[in-house]
């Protein structure tokens, strides 16, 4: 079996598409900064009987990316699936007009830097297998700029644009690129303060 690998790997949404994937039967590469962090996401899937390992790295530090995606294929197998979903940081967020030049670096660093040398780093092995998957996961302010949160706002655009680039230029090596914009999530939270109806709802439908 192959490899879902994913970067910024978290007790949220990071560990629920890690179990998922896992449930599947894919092993299971978690990538974030915390190396303690890691390791209890990984016994925590460990025991639902998902193979974990923990690999620490920076999105903002593109040496230890690659670092950690080679040591994931080498160690747990090809991965067929890579997640990019780590969480910005709040100092991105500035209004437009407090941001200058400088303000940016790491804003696009982390959403056009770091998924292009993942993709990078996984794309060889996906062309081996003859099959991959990428998934960006990004907020709203990717398809709706905010003012308030130039950096992300900016940054994600671009990340969009990759990931768009991407789905078109891999189709061809069935390869396929996706996005999801999780303020879906949060619109679904909203309706369920409005309307106040019963307790527990879904996303999605869930499986039999």
């Amino acid at each position: 079996m192959t490899t879902f690998a994913v970067v910024g790997a978290g007790p949220g949404l990071g560990l629920a598409t890690a179990r998922r994937f896992g449930a599947a039967g894919h092993d299971v590469a978690l990538i974030a900064r915390e190396a303690d962090h890691l390791e209890s996401l990984a016994e925590e899937l460990g025991r639902d009987g998902v193979r974990a390992r923990g690999y620490p790295a920076d999105v903002l530090d593109t040496a230890s990316l690659t670092a950690a995606l080679t040591a994931a294929a080498e160690e747990l197998g090809p991965i067929e699936i890579l997640q990019y979903s780590p969480v910005p940081r709040a100092d991105f967020m500035k209004p437009v007009l407090d941001t200058d030049a400088a303000d940016l670096d790491a804003p696009l660093a982390f959403s056009v830097k770091g998924p292009v040398t993942c993709v990078q780093a996984v794309l060889p092995g996906m062309r081996t297998l003859g099959r991959g998957t990428l998934l960006f996961v990004n907020g709203g302010t990717a398809v709706r700029p905010h003012p308030e949160r130039a950096g992300t706002s900016i940054a994600f655009a671009a990340e969009s644009a990759y990931a768009r680039l991407l789905h078109d230029a891999l189709a061809a090596d069935n390869i396929h690129a996706a996005q999801l914009i999780v303020d879906l999530l949060a619109e679904r939270l909203y309706t369920l303060h409005t309307e106040r109806t019963g307790f527990r709802h879904y996303a999605e439908p869930m499986p039999d």
